[in-house]
């Protein structure tokens, strides 16, 4: 097989190169992802915490949040996000791709994080919850202070397995037009004619945006292990 890897350096219609539009494609799925992320974070943590409390009510939302988004397929939710919720609610019209792309992809990751936190949070001695509570520390300061900080530590793993997810899942953000790594290929490779060169590059970036992230929670890990807990159960 011939390859031409010169196609990235040709000008596409717009006066840029192939190259310089697949960075910039790369750009835009690495910001979909972290976006996403940091909203799965704060979401999915909030209602791991609910799903643990003693109020019935709460732990009625959490896991009502958990199973709406855990049990609807992404590429569905990607579409009531940007045809039927803004729809519903004219003020969401004004919001770019981008932005609604970012609530479904951070809303259903949050759902699997919820269930991880909730798992940390369980994971540990009740005694914990007890002694926070004991010591004049109100439910939500013992959270802040006791479990949650223990509970992360224990879920990294899991949480690094959700960050290189949400990297491979911000693919569905060409659904909607958002220019991002598929949405580059699939016009990139009509307009070549080279699509074996275009998707082995978007490939490979994908690759690398997950293992990089891989590596990051395992430096991130390593430092801030529980004092005699070792890693890989060794």
């Amino acid at each position: 097989m011939h390859w031409e890897w010169q196609v990235f350096l040709q000008e596409t219609g717009g006066g840029q190169t192939y190259l310089r539009w697949l960075m910039s494609a790369w750009g835009w799925t690495l910001s979909v992802s972290l976006c996403s992320l940091v909203l799965a974070l704060l979401v999915g943590t909030l209602m791991g915490i609910l799903r643990t409390t003693p109020s019935r009510p709460l732990v009625f939302m959490g896991n009502a949040w958990t199973e709406l988004f855990r049990n609807i397929p992404l590429l569905v939710q990607v579409f009531l996000w940007y045809h039927v919720i803004p729809s519903m609610f004219t003020s969401l019209r004004q919001l770019p791709s981008f932005v609604l792309v970012v609530f479904a992809l951070g809303c259903f990751t949050s759902s699997r994080i919820s269930e991880q936190i909730k798992a940390g949070i369980q994971a540990l001695p009740k005694g914990q919850r007890h002694a926070g509570l004991a010591v004049g520390l109100t439910l939500a300061q013992t959270y802040r202070y006791v479990l949650l900080p223990m509970a992360f530590r224990i879920v990294i793993p899991p949480l690094t397995s959700e960050a290189m997810n949400i990297v491979k899942n911000s693919s569905v953000a060409f659904a909607v037009s958002v220019a991002e790594l598929i949405m580059f290929a699939m016009q990139a490779g009509e307009e070549t004619a080279r699509s074996v060169e275009i998707y082995l590059a978007v490939t490979g970036l994908y690759f690398i945006s997950a293992f990089a992230v891989n590596r990051v929670a395992l430096w991130i890990e390593e430092r801030v292990q529980v004092p005699g807990m070792l890693l890989d159960g060794k």
